[in-house]
């Protein structure tokens, strides 16, 4: 199948075997999944019908997308569950490769690429990730206060982010870490736990994050720890970088 572009939403045939289970039952295995770029930054699995082996009850429910056309809202029955409105269909699409495809809300179920768990979205083929050591000199500030100060570095390359820079918990000023609850998954590294940080008497939460079992590609950030560019003033080498702007 040839990719195909309507206005700002690409379609594109993918090549891994998809499942997904609402509390261990099967709800699709397919084959034949299908990425779609709903949003620039990363694409959605939508399922083939055929591939679904869920019930799909329409909620008389419609959501209108100028590019994806007016989809039905769907719940999802397996096995005694149901996942209300989570599955909607576009039968008119003007997207035709869509016409005949399930798209299942992402967060309200277990997904697998071949027998590998992912989280949070498909994971973008065209996005690529290098870890590369540095001996820049890292230094991070809130307010004028040192969060972290490393000779050297672990800086994560990800398609389409800002680099993250990777150190030591040992280089973290460890007077200002309070410890959080949040924990958030990334589809090419893992699970994140974090430090939010009490700079006088304010308290920004979540400005700190460790993979501490990342996946194998970035085994080379385990262990180490992560201040947000986008919240902090960050100097390389003495030098102030400028602050990357949120993407989504």
């Amino acid at each position: 199948m040839a990719d195909t572009i309507r206005g700002r939403v690409k379609v594109e045939q993918g090549q891994k075997r998809v499942r997904l289970y609402l509390q261990n039952k099967l709800v699709a295995d397919t084959l034949r999944p299908l990425l779609v770029w709903e949003v620039p930054y990363y694409p959605t699995y939508y399922v083939p019908a055929t591939d679904v082996l869920a019930d799909l009850k329409p909620t008389g429910e419609a959501e209108h997308s100028p590019s994806r056309g007016d989809a039905q809202v769907h719940d999802v029955l397996i096995g005694g569950l149901t996942a209300a409105g989570k599955a909607r269909t576009v039968p008119e699409s003007p997207l035709e490769e869509l016409r005949d495809a399930v798209r299942f809300d992402f967060d309200a179920f277990d997904w697998f690429e071949e027998d590998e768990p992912v989280y949070t979205h498909p994971r973008d083929p065209y996005s690529r990730i290098d870890v590369l050591a540095s001996s820049r000199h890292f230094r991070a500030e809130l307010d004028g206060v040192v969060l972290a100060d490393s000779p050297n570095s672990m800086i994560l390359f990800e398609t389409g982010l800002p680099p993250r820079y990777y150190v030591p918990i040992t280089a973290l000023n460890q007077e200002v870490l309070r410890p959080s609850e949040t924990v958030t998954h990334c589809p090419y590294k893992g699970a994140a736990t974090y430090w939010s940080v009490q700079v006088g008497d304010q308290l920004s939460k979540d400005l700190i994050w460790i993979y501490r079992t990342p996946f194998a590609e970035v085994q080379k950030i385990g262990g180490l720890a992560a201040v947000y560019n986008e919240k902090v003033d960050i100097y390389l080498d003495g030098v102030l970088q400028e602050r990357p702007k949120k993407r989504y």
